[in-house]
């Protein structure tokens, strides 16, 4: 069974940090395979300490362990965002996912949010098969894409980090 809760002061040990930015990176390894250079993380220990210092991560575990997380905030009076949503991938196909974006859902419209909001980071000029899968899959949660604009505007500082041009796709859905 798939339990969901926020990261606490007790998530804060270096194992489970470790933990977290091993399966974050490694999930983004492969869901992002060609967008970036080899030398790219998705994160670092720095930002995972944060998000759990700031609860702004919802965690899923299975008997215990930890199996995947989402980071959840607050954008506005009326839109809530998820990002960073990842699987243990030993552990696919479970729920796991749908679990965790349940949850942010939840915690959203706890948040009086009208809106739920996520980016979508794709390769511009060519089809990754994750984020294809990815496309289908958050039009089936009900998310619909809003509006695209070039990775180069939103993150300048990391342009460098890419290995081809993508752009970041926000997708809304009503709560």
């Amino acid at each position: 069974m798939i339990t969901t809760r926020f990261a606490n002061a007790n998530d804060q040990a270096e194992t489970t940090i470790e933990r977290l930015c091993d399966l974050i990176n490694e999930v983004y390894g492969v869901a992002e395979s060609g967008m970036w250079k080899p030398s790219a993380r998705r994160v670092y220990k720095t930002e995972v300490e944060n998000l759990i210092k700031e609860a702004l991560l919802i965690l899923a575990e299975i008997n215990g362990e930890i199996v995947g997380s989402i980071k959840y905030q607050i954008i506005n009076d009326t839109t809530s965002e998820f990002g960073i949503l990842v699987a243990d991938k030993d552990y696919r196909g479970k729920g796991i996912g749908t679990a965790l974006v349940d949850a942010a859902e939840q915690q959203a419209r706890s948040d009086n949010s009208k809106n739920m909001r996520l980016e979508l980071l794709t390769p511009r000029h060519w089809q990754h098969p994750s984020k294809e899968f990815l496309k289908g899959w958050y039009s089936r949660l009900g998310y619909k894409p809003s509006f695209s604009e070039p990775f180069e505007k939103t993150n300048p500082e990391k342009i460098d980090m890419l290995a081809t041009e993508c752009d970041f796709t926000v997708w809304l859905k009503e709560l």
